[in-house]
């Protein structure tokens, strides 16, 4: 018996979406019927660009009925009509976010954190992310988090967590045994040797 949602995976874009072939892999991916989130992280793109490219990855996520969630951005969010938006602690802060997205989904990085999370439960995150669990090659590993600090933030605070930081087929059924809400993965999909990004995704089963 599963003890965790069927749709667990949050997935995170890969850092660059260059060829048209990513839209037919995130399609199938999608279809899975595992992925509850689809987060659009593209650092180093224009702003026309990541338009066009949200506008497109938001019509496969209805499609998929997934949710967008938009990188850092909540003015993007709006301007494609996402599904919500995603905050560091150095990006918006959350009551001038929730100003602009209004009843949109927003989720806040609580890095490993207690006092952040509580922060982020008062002020009206739908979701916290908490990371990194493990080592991760997608960005530099500033915060380590631990299963102590998810276990205490899932007893507190009636609030979804996502851990997120190195997940892939080995490791994570700890963290949901651990009750993390959803899991956040990238490389494991987008940049891994071993497997397609489909047959990636059926690993986690």
């Amino acid at each position: 018996m599963k003890i965790y949602n069927k749709k667990f995976i949050y997935l995170i874009s890969p850092n660059k979406i260059r060829s048209k072939s990513f839209y037919n892999s995130l399609n199938l991916v999608l279809s899975s019927k595992k992925i509850k989130f689809f987060q659009l992280r593209l650092k180093r793109e224009s702003i026309k660009n990541k338009i066009i490219i949200a506008k497109k990855i938001l019509k496969i996520c209805i499609k998929n009925k997934v949710k967008l969630i938009i990188n850092d951005n909540p003015y993007l969010t709006l301007k494609v009509n996402a599904h919500g938006c995603h905050l560091g602690q150095k990006d918006t802060n959350i009551i001038d976010a929730r100003k602009i997205l209004k009843n949109k989904i927003i989720g806040v990085t609580c890095h490993n954190s207690i006092s952040l999370a509580k922060k982020a439960y008062v002020n009206g995150a739908n979701y916290i992310a908490l990371g990194a669990f493990y080592k991760t090659k997608t960005k530099k590993v500033t915060h380590k988090a631990s299963l102590k600090t998810l276990n205490k933030i899932k007893k507190s605070l009636n609030l979804p967590v996502v851990a997120i930081g190195g997940v892939n087929e080995k490791n994570y059924k700890k963290l949901l045994l651990n009750k993390a809400d959803f899991l956040a993965i990238s490389s494991y999909v987008w940049n891994n040797k071993k497997f397609k990004p489909l047959q990636a995704i059926k690993n986690l089963i």
